[in-house]
């Protein structure tokens, strides 16, 4: 019945507003280039826009739409809301069976259940394309699958205890697979581990025990996550082979093994007189770049930068010291190679890319400045730079220098220093872009130091299949990407100077403070979703959480001037072990996110909610059982269950989507905080 419920209020009018809603115009899209196997960037792991991905497939969807307006005919966009909602339909079995390991009373299980189905931003957050319901789904199959192997510590190695490890170990491979929070479960069932351990070293465990115990746990709980974690990116990369708009984000090599992608067919081997492109290989840093504007500061010549964007300002013509040679047509061409000397012209300014002793670099004062200055066969020794080839990845055995797989250090002949470019951003008159400095402290090997040709132009040289010569590497390849998710993340700054309705901060979330519009338009027709959680749930959940250390402080205390609480036996143990892991996963989802920089919504508080709703039955059933009798107990649960549903279908209008005009429901404004009927704060 409680499966029923949930999958009432979940699937109830899903698809009542056919036009895209909240971050369905991002998640959706990205499913469809599963769809196209095109590659994207996003900042979150892959499962869950798989399942996406999968849905859409299912559903039948082409890949053409891409996910801005109105849902054309044929999208079958109530398909894709309703495979998605399965995953909070399947929150609440979760919960009553959470509960049931956690040793509470059969209705007090039910109650838990209920809350997660009557809190109404649990619903409304299900019942689009988003991956927060599969978050969460496995967020609460870790909890579960950790309570049922608390419940089975005296079945050490059972048939039973394996199974729930297993489980604890696949569930925290898969939540932290669809969103990077999921590290926090992790790091749950990993202090609730190391608990268990500390436990049996007290205990006197004899060391074969010991050993056995530490095993299964690092075999179950590091390994299989991880496997599972490395396996989602191993389907991620299998199915995305073509080329597409998240290319940019990784190396020239990865690209280059794309299919379609442009870096892909292009000479192999650089000549002299070719036209390239440098990406430097630090992360974040860019292409060599330069353009007609001057230093402000000390030698005043032309900048030399790294730009992240593809720009004429970016080619570079390769040529022998003082442009010996420069446009000669050699019969066959002249390949650069390993321990070279080599002058670089700027294609658009003609200048040269120069380095000199008298000038520090503008940020990075150790360093000396790099400029753009000279023209083509000037003798300037200041203008020459050696190649030196540190790796190759490629089939290719020989010392030349290579499109796309070749990375190597330009080291200047003169100061004998490298051209480096660590992702340190120069002032506004440097237009934010990348500083580029010749540094004598860098390693050969160091990303700064680093560079490899992206793109090769020469009509003398026919174009090769560069997907055919590349050495890929997986582990390479999900380093990388895991990068460059986190420099996507880290970029997700907040503007503080700028009220933005959607956003909010951890503070607030708790005390349901700031809910959220999910769509822009609130005009009278237009049909309305209100992330709005169940007040009385949060705010008696949010109680909850501050009263139980109050409770563990003063039971210390009682028992520290002897005068302990009367427990049942057994009855404080089982306390304890429901207590630390519904309240230490309700402190660990959220308190980490007061040290996060980047853009913050009320939503990221719903995997913390979840653990506060089991926590709030939790400690009803506890003071149930304690101060009331039988029937007193069934009527307090019977209580919070109707006030609970009461508050649940007063704001169930915003849940389900609301189309009339807003004044109608100014009374559920119960905060003047709340921006349902007016924003305040608004301009």
């Amino acid at each position: 019945m409680l499966t029923l419920l949930c999958a009432f209020t979940r699937l109830y009018q899903i698809g009542k507003r056919a036009v895209v809603t909240w971050d369905e115009s991002h998640f959706g899209k990205f499913g469809a280039y599963y769809v196209n196997r095109t590659f994207y960037h996003d900042v979150h792991p892959p499962l869950a826009k798989m399942l996406i991905g999968l849905s859409e497939f299912l559903s039948g969807h082409n890949g053409t739409f891409g996910f801005k307006g109105s849902y054309p005919s044929y999208v079958n966009y109530k398909f894709m809301r309703q495979f998605t909602a399965m995953f909070g339909i399947g929150l609440a079995p979760l919960a009553y069976l959470t509960c049931h390991q956690l040793n509470m009373q059969r209705q007090a299980c039910v109650l838990a259940a209920l809350f997660v189905i009557l809190d109404n931003c649990l619903c409304v957050m299900s019942r689009f394309v988003l991956l927060d319901e599969p978050l969460l789904f496995f967020t609460a199959a870790s909890l579960c699958s950790v309570a049922g192997l608390q419940n089975s510590w005296n079945r050490a190695f059972s048939q039973v205890w394996w199974r729930w490890l297993l489980l604890t170990g696949a569930s925290l491979g898969l939540v932290a697979s669809c969103k990077w929070v999921g590290f926090l479960t992790i790091a749950l069932v990993g202090i609730y581990t190391m608990g268990e351990l500390f436990t049996m070293y007290t205990c006197r465990f004899d060391i074969g025990s010991a050993a056995r115990h530490f095993v299964a746990r690092a075999v179950c709980l590091i390994a299989v996550p991880l496997v599972i974690y490395a396996a989602c990116f191993k389907i991620h990369f299998m199915v995305l082979n073509r080329s597409g708009p998240g290319d940019s984000r990784m190396s020239p090599a990865f690209q280059a093994s794309l299919k379609g992608s442009p870096l892909g067919s292009q000479p192999f081997t650089v000549a002299y007189s070719s036209q390239i492109t440098l990406r430097s290989m630090h992360t974040g840093s860019g292409l060599l770049h330069s353009h007609a504007h001057r230093f402000p500061e000390g030698s005043r010549q032309q900048q030399i930068t790294c730009y992240g964007h593809s720009d004429s300002n970016n080619d570079w013509i390769i040529t022998r010291p003082r442009g010996e040679g420069y446009n000669r047509t050699d019969d066959p061409p002249t390949f650069v190679r390993h321990g070279d000397i080599v002058n670089l012209m700027h294609r658009k300014t003609k200048s040269m890319l120069h380095a000199h002793r008298k000038f520090p670099a503008p940020v990075t004062a150790r360093d000396f400045e790099v400029t753009a200055y000279g023209q083509l066969g000037w003798k300037d020794k200041n203008n020459d730079w050696r190649i030196e080839v540190v790796s190759e990845r490629s089939i290719a055995t020989n010392n030349e220098l290579h499109a796309i797989t070749t990375q190597f250090n330009l080291r200047h002949v003169a100061t004998n220093c490298l051209l480096s470019a660590a992702a340190v951003k120069l002032p506004s008159w440097g237009f934010g872009q990348t500083e580029v400095s010749c540094s004598r402290h860098n390693a050969p090997g160091s990303a700064a130091s680093l560079w490899v040709v992206e793109k090769h132009v020469n009509s003398q040289l026919p174009k090769d299949n560069l997907r055919a010569m590349i050495k890929r590497s997986f582990v390479r390849d999900f380093v990388e990407l895991n990068l460059a998710m986190a420099r996507s993340n880290n970029a997700l700054i907040p503007d503080r100077d700028k009220y933005n309705h959607l956003e909010s901060d951890a503070w607030t979330w708790p005390f349901l403070i700031y809910p959220m519009r999910m769509l822009g338009s609130w005009k009278e027709g237009d049909i309305k979703y209100y992330e709005v959680g169940n007040p009385i749930l949060w705010w008696s959940s949010t109680f909850c959480c501050a009263l139980l250390p109050v409770q563990l402080l003063l039971y210390l205390a009682r028992k520290q001037h002897k005068r302990p609480a009367k427990w049942a036996p057994g009855e404080a143990l089982h306390y304890w072990n429901g207590a630390k892991l519904l309240w230490g996963g309700w402190l660990l989802h959220y308190l980490p996110f007061f040290l996060f920089s980047r853009v913050l919504y009320i939503h990221h508080y719903l995997p913390a909610l979840y653990f506060a709703l089991l926590l709030l039955a939790f400690e009803i059933d506890y003071f149930c059982q304690r101060i009331l009798s039988g029937r007193m107990q069934n009527a307090v649960t019977t209580a919070w269950a109707l006030t609970a549903l009461a508050v649940f279908c007063w704001f169930a209008p915003l849940t389900f989507g609301y189309s009339g005009p807003i004044e109608q429901l100014k009374h559920r404004q119960w905060l003047p905080s709340w921006n349902l009927y007016t924003d305040r704060f608004a301009t």
